[in-house]
């Protein structure tokens, strides 16, 4: 199957058609998954922490990519659990690897954006409480 198709038959889609299906799979992530909701929820906090801060222009590309990045690899660990599960219904280690594995990515990338944020923020908060 062509990797840009859906079914059986090789098709060509227009750039448009492509967003579509883009949108479709966030949306339809964003609607089932809980971990996926946190992490929107605390990148909109986030957003908002570097307004009210005012944090510079490089600051702001750092915790972009940190959004971007951990929206994504949260997406990524979706499709992986979806694929899976298509896969096999019983219990296999393989496919219990290949989720903990997925979820890992995610794991470590959000410990990361933590320490991100820490760096970023937490001189920010205790010069405004001084």
């Amino acid at each position: 199957m062509n990797s840009g198709s859906r079914g059986s038959k090789k098709r060509t889609h227009s750039v448009l058609k492509s967003f579509t299906f883009a949108f479709s799979g966030i949306k339809s992530a964003v609607k089932r998954e809980r971990n996926l909701q946190i992490h929107l929820f605390i990148s909109i906090a986030v957003i908002l922490l570097g307004l009210v801060f005012a944090i510079s222009w490089i600051e702001w590309i750092i915790i972009l990519f940190a959004i971007g990045g951990m929206l994504s690899l949260e997406l990524m660990n979706t499709a992986v659990e979806r694929v899976v599960d298509l896969a096999t219904e019983e219990y296999h280690p393989l496919a219990k690897q290949a989720k903990d594995t997925a979820a890992g990515a995610v794991f470590i990338y959000a410990f990361l954006s933590v320490i991100i944020g820490t760096i970023i923020f937490l001189p920010k908060i205790i010069a405004y409480m001084s």
